[in-house]
């Protein structure tokens, strides 16, 4: 079953991560379900911080590309994992490399770990997101897969330290309560005018769908092409 949404757990989400946030502490414990390193994720070198706008959307390949994909996705949510696992490989290779699809990621939160996920995600920067984003998603059994919340915080800053960032960076990310509203805020504003409802939520050139594989996806995207 997909991830189901309300508009109500936009504000849960954010009342919850700034009542019981990640904290400030530079030596976590070590957590129940210990994060490896993900080798084949590479992130390159840049000053860490948010972008401008911490709100911008996250976005590939050629603005001027006959089409352009809209992904609704939560970082805690099975399906959007596998969708990054098993569709968003091929379909970088064959649509977004090639020129052809302008794809946005655009991130959901259905609770505080999926947010904090989210500011991690965008806490090196624009030009470092999707490598934190590929990163996030192949561990998300790891990092999410406590529910206490000092330990989903240390596995996040041991996810920071991997990509180069320090304990104090991804605090001062996972802390920023300016940030956290305008992501929440974006994300209401985004899912209630696409009519999102479930995770992952495909929008092509404006018209919704639900989950895929890449062929019935690739079908889509050709035929919109075509046109």
């Amino acid at each position: 079953m997909r991830h189901p949404f309300a508009p109500a757990l936009a504000a849960l989400a954010l009342a919850l991560a700034l009542a019981a946030g990640p904290g400030g502490t530079t030596e976590p414990a070590a957590p129940a379900t210990p994060v490896a390193p993900a080798p084949a994720v590479a992130v390159d070198p840049a000053p860490p911080g948010f972008p401008a706008d911490v709100a911008m959307d996250m976005a590939l390949g050629n603005p001027e590309a006959g089409v352009t994909l809209i992904e609704y996705a939560s970082f805690t949510c099975p399906h959007c994992a596998n969708f990054a696992a098993t569709v968003f490989p091929e379909l970088k290779t064959a649509y977004i490399d090639t020129g052809k699809v302008r794809f946005i990621h655009r991130e959901v939160y259905f609770d505080r770990f999926g947010l904090w996920a989210g500011m991690l995600a965008r806490c090196g920067g624009e030009e470092r997101y999707f490598g934190f984003a590929d990163m996030i998603y192949a561990q998300q059994r790891q990092w999410a897969g406590s529910a206490d919340p000092a330990t989903v915080a240390d596995n996040l800053r041991r996810m920071g330290r991997v990509a180069g960032l320090t304990d104090e960076q991804v605090n001062a990310c996972l802390n920023d309560r300016a940030a956290a509203e305008a992501l929440v805020a974006a994300f209401q504003t985004n899912a209630t005018r696409d009519g999102v409802q479930a995770t992952p939520t495909l929008i092509l050139n404006g018209t919704k769908h639900s989950n895929m594989s890449f062929q019935e996806l690739a079908q889509l995207i050709d035929a919109a092409l075509a046109k």
